[in-house]
């Protein structure tokens, strides 16, 4: 049942789901094999046993519980949330679905919202559609990060998020559907100079997130939202810095390169 609301829906939310970092992972477990956060999707970090190795800590605390200073390293980085993007498009099989429980939530801000890219490509004329069908777009994360002046990455940091390929109009593997694959990651079109390449999906970004190809999640603790990564792309609004964040995401990983 839960499948089948994805495959209609791509976005479900369950409210009251008060469940352990365990559960989470069982629970997403049912729809494939979980990626492990690594090297290829964040910068060097100290090994922080706090949590199982299968769940991402997606807080604006550090290891010991505190705010990021505003000009932490780790805090500069996560702020590429707040473009618009599909979890692990930088992997050379990305990604499926996506499960994030809110633990603690600001009072106010913070929401995260969701672009339906399977209407942003009905959205298109003919002609669009025929440009855009057969074209294959460079994803990474120095390209995302890149986008805000985040550029002191050390040499290990720059190989590991070697650019990677993946076809910029995808099709659904149940209903068929095709769907546009963007991505604040995406900074190259194959065969395309990067200006024009940039520009173009600049523009493909503005027409996908349009008012009425978006739902705003307002979070409240205990939700659980489950998404598609491969016919959405989300983003992060900002939320005051003296609020604690913090949520936990399992990622379920794709079964081939796109």
């Amino acid at each position: 049942a839960i499948e089948a609301g994805m495959d209609r829906y791509a976005v479900l939310v369950l409210h009251g789901q008060n469940i352990s970092d365990t559960q989470q992972a069982e629970l997403s477990r049912n729809f494939g094999a979980l990626e492990m956060p690594d090297k290829v999707s964040n910068i060097t970090k100290e090994e922080d046993r706090r949590l199982p190795e299968d769940i991402a800590d997606i807080s604006n605390l550090d290891r010991d519980n505190k705010l990021f200073e505003r000009d932490d390293r780790h805090r500069m980085f996560n702020l590429g949330n707040r473009l618009w993007h599909s979890d692990s498009s930088f992997r050379v099989v990305p990604s499926k679905y996506s499960l994030l429980s809110a633990r603690i939530i600001p009072e106010h801000d913070g929401d995260t919202e969701f672009a339906d890219m399977r209407a942003a490509y009905d959205g298109l004329d003919d002609a669009a559609k025929a440009e855009i069908e057969d074209l294959v777009c460079e994803h990474s994360l120095l390209t995302s990060r890149g986008t805000l002046g985040f550029t002191e990455l050390s040499d290990q940091e720059r190989a590991n998020f070697k650019p990677v390929r993946q076809c910029l109009v995808r099709r659904h593997p149940v209903t068929g559907r095709k769907s546009i694959y963007l991505s604040a990651h995406a900074g190259g079109i194959v065969g395309w100079p990067v200006p024009e390449a940039r520009i173009f999906l600049n523009e493909l970004i503005e027409h996908a997130t349009q008012r009425k190809f978006v739902h705003v999640h307002r979070w409240r603790a205990g939700d659980l939202v489950m998404w598609d990564n491969r016919c959405t792309i989300h983003g992060r609004a900002d939320f005051p810095e003296t609020a604690r964040r913090i949520l936990r995401r399992t990622t379920v990983t794709g079964a081939r390169p796109s």
